[in-house]
């Protein structure tokens, strides 16, 4: 049975699986068995109510019974001439009726309909008729509408013809027709009797009587159109007593002479009240006869609306027992068929996760500029369990899964051939720029011709410049030197370091408020940092427009901002900027032109400094970087004391010849700085070397002989960064910190330079014209920035 399931075309099984349940479910359930218990429940609703209205019945006729007497002891005042007849047979009536009320408020309870109790309380409502009748004399005709309108009003507040749960069996109809049949039995009944006592109204009686017989024959009619044949027959009965035979032979003398009815003195009334209580008895018995057949025939009703209600509920606990029967056999089809599906789709959803799960792994390594390349992921194959359309979809997935993982393989590999040709090319561009150094070194020891080294300390800049670039490819191909032999620095040193390796730094002023001492692994990578985002700041910037660099404690970590005064980025650049400082990508994802943010970001992310791109007033950006306490020396950022400009490239000074009578070029002497930290005077620009006469020999002594002269000193070796010293008062070749510019709107210049570019672009393209670089101009792409710009 397992098998065989397996070999089924999938839209068999989804149909099965699907359709079985919802036909067979829906329908027998969900409409048979809900249907059948709300007949049941209805059912058993008409014959509670049913047998409640036997309580009804019984109201209707002692209500008849009430007005009989009402009528005979208004006759009585009638014939006794001033007499006081008595009440006692009238008032046991009463109590009678009213008794009967309570019971039938008992028998409703909280169910009691709202019309049968407005119909209640007019019958309760009949004690001013009843005073009346006792106190003299009253006409029939005005008894009979208020007793005849009481007893109608009790069938009416039951609403039997309009109840719904009464309808579908005719139970409503059937019991209607004969409440009202035997109420209208009693009353024609009352109207006979009471044109038998001679009344002056006798006449209106008749007519009476000759109605209330026509009610009671259509509602027998309509009874026996609803009512078994055994009820019909049942009900017949009342009209074929001994009783009624006295009652129709009253009836019909007086259809034969209405008019003699009706008595013309007192005592011609005494003598018709007679003749009528010597055959009251059968008026009683009649009564008696007709509530016995209506209770009758009203318990064999709700007897029948409980057998309806017994039957519907069988029928719904068969339907019901059937229906779980096919539910359990549907249940364990479902579960044959269900293997046969869910297993292979299981199996196929855990593959097809473990290729998401893969995925997202690889694209998170994708954007993980720290990650390593694990290799490519191994997948396993899916396993082909079912011989169906699944079957082949397992087959179509390990396909598929195949090929991605080659291709992963081949990505992987890619980038791993990427990074390590990086890696190669900045090792290569870093020893030979080591080399370079070395070389104009071993040059510049040798040479005292200020002009030529001049040009070599050009070279000897461009040379640390082109180091730093290598550095940073280095950095985007993952390869972290940290340097072995260095020791804790201050925080201003290393902002110093990084001066030296920028272009532009003579316009860059530092206000040093703190001596934080770095640790020695971070002070290289630190370094590159704020090189690289000074450069930025320069090569964005006016060139007449200052840079400021601030170095600052906050709380127990040091903080560097560093500013321009450019044109700036707008707030969604912004933006932008920040979220890849904080956000891990790689190089191969993020756009060419933003490397230097990006060696920015790299090198945050791996010592969780903390960097921050904000506008800076008047226009410009401001770079924040916040170095963690943890990267700092216990108790350094509360230095206060201000060292040499350049004593902190001490460790890395190498030595450089100086020409004789020349003004000294070394270090610059600790009052080159000024003593206040946070003094935010200039940083001392690269100043040409003096022109020197004749040059010293090397040895540390001067030579002796005519023409040497006397204040001559032997050459020093060139510590790098020497040159960047601070002019003095009487130097003028000493650089002049320029003006701070005028403060303009950077919008407003970003604004007028984009329409500008745009207006350019939209003008060559509606020419064709494609702009012609100069005649021996290097061919230059328009949209690569100058050296040292990319950000």
């Amino acid at each position: 049975m397992r098998g065989h399931p397996d070999r089924w075309p999938f839209r068999h099984k989804l149909n099965l699986l699907v359709g079985v349940p919802l036909t067979v479910v829906a329908a027998l359930l969900a409409y048979l068995i809900a249907d059948q218990t709300a007949q049941s429940r209805e059912a058993a609703n008409a014959a509670r109510l049913v047998r409640e209205s036997v309580e009804v019945a019984k109201l209707v006729d002692r209500l008849a019974a009430e007005h009989q007497q009402a009528v005979l002891l208004s006759v009585r005042h009638e014939a006794a001439g001033g007499g006081e007849p008595s009440a006692s047979a009238y008032r046991t009536a009463q109590e009678r009726v009213d008794t009967q009320v309570g019971r039938v408020r008992e028998a409703f309870g909280e169910r009691l309909p709202d019309t049968e109790a407005q119909a209640l309380k007019n019958v309760e409502g009949l004690a001013g008729l009843r005073d009346t009748v006792e106190d003299g004399y009253l006409p029939a005709n005005n008894i009979d509408p208020a007793y005849t309108d009481a007893a109608s009003q009790l069938i009416d507040g039951l609403a039997l013809d309009r109840n719904p749960e009464l309808a579908t069996t005719f139970t409503g109809n059937l019991l209607d027709s004969l409440l009202r049949s035997a109420a209208a039995h009693s009353e024609f009944e009352t109207a006979v009797f009471s044109a038998s006592t001679g009344d002056s109204n006798a006449l209106i009686e008749v007519i009476g009587a000759i109605g209330a017989y026509d009610e009671f024959t259509h509602q027998a009619e309509r009874f026996t159109r609803f009512a078994t044949e055994e009820q019909a027959d049942t009900f017949a009965g009342i009209r074929y007593t001994p009783a009624q035979s006295v009652i129709s032979r009253q009836y019909a003398e007086l259809q034969i002479d209405p008019g003699a009815a009706q008595a013309g003195s007192p005592a011609e009334v005494r003598r018709s009240l007679d003749r009528a209580l010597d055959s009251y008895d059968s008026y009683r018995d009649q009564a008696k006869t007709r509530l016995s057949i209506t209770t009758s025939l009203i318990d064999q009703i709700a007897d029948r609306a409980e057998d309806a209600s017994e039957t519907a509920a069988w029928r719904a606990l068969l339907l019901l027992g059937a229906a779980l029967l096919g539910f359990a056999l549907w249940l364990v089809l479902a579960v044959l068929v269900r293997r046969s599906v869910v297993r292979p789709v299981v199996a196929l959803t855990g593959a097809a996760r473990q290729v998401a799960d893969v995925a997202r792994r690889e694209l998170a390594r994708v954007a993980d500029d720290d990650a390593e390349d694990e290799g490519p992921p191994r997948l396993r194959e899916m396993p082909v369990t079912a011989r169906d359309e699944i079957g082949e979809l397992a087959e179509s997935f390990n396909e598929v899964q195949t090929t991605a993982a080659a291709l992963l393989e081949r990505q992987v590999l890619s980038r791993r051939n990427v990074a390590e040709m990086f890696g190669n090319v900045g090792r290569r561009v870093s020893n030979l720029t080591s080399r370079q150094l070395t070389l104009i070194d071993a040059v510049e020891r040798g040479e005292t011709d200020p002009a030529l080294l001049e040009r070599l300390y050009s070279i000897d800049h461009i040379a640390v410049r082109l180091r730093r670039n290598a550095d940073s490819l280095m950095l985007l191909a993952g390869i972290h030197e940290a340097a072995l032999d260095a020791g804790p620095t201050s925080l201003t040193n290393v902002v110093r370091a990084a001066l030296g390796q920028i272009e532009g730094f003579q316009r860059v002023e530092l206000r040093a408020r703190s001596e934080a001492v770095l640790e020695p692994e971070v002070i290289g990578d630190l370094t590159l940092m704020v090189a690289e985002l000074l450069e930025n700041a320069v090569s964005f910037s006016p060139a007449d427009s200052p840079v400021e660099v601030t170095v600052a404690t906050d709380g127990d970590d040091a903080v560097i901002v560093v500013s321009d005064h450019g044109l700036g980025m707008s707030a969604e650049r912004l933006a932008e900027e920040n979220a890849r400082l904080i956000r891990r990508e790689r190089l191969d994802l993020v756009p060419t032109k933003v490397l230097g943010l990006f060696v920015v970001g790299t090198l945050a992310r791996r010592w969780k400094i903390g960097v921050t791109l904000s506008r800076t007033p008047g226009g410009g950006v401001t770079a924040e970087v916040t170095i963690p306490s943890a990267r700092l020396v216990t108790g350094s950022t509360t230095a206060t004391t201000s060292t040499p400009a350049l004593t902190a490239l001490a460790g890395t000074a190498r030595p450089a010849p100086e020409p004789s009578g020349a003004t000294a070029t070394g270090p610059v002497p600790a009052d080159a700085v000024p003593a206040d930290p946070d003094a935010s005077g200039p940083l001392p620009r690269r100043a040409r070397r003096p022109a020197a006469t004749v040059p010293a020999p090397r040895s540390a002594e001067a030579p002796a002989g005519p023409g040497a002269p006397s204040s001559a000193r032997p050459l020093r070796r060139r510590v790098r960064g020497a040159t960047l010293r601070k002019g003095g008062a009487g130097d003028d070749r000493a650089a002049v910190v320029p003006d701070r510019p005028r403060v303009v709107d950077a919008d407003a210049v970003r604004d007028e330079l984009d329409a500008f570019e745009a207006a350019v672009e939209r003008a060559h393209r509606e020419s064709g014209a494609v702009p012609v670089p100069a005649p021996n101009s290097p061919a230059q792409d328009p949209n690569d920035p100058p050296e040292g710009a990319e950000q």
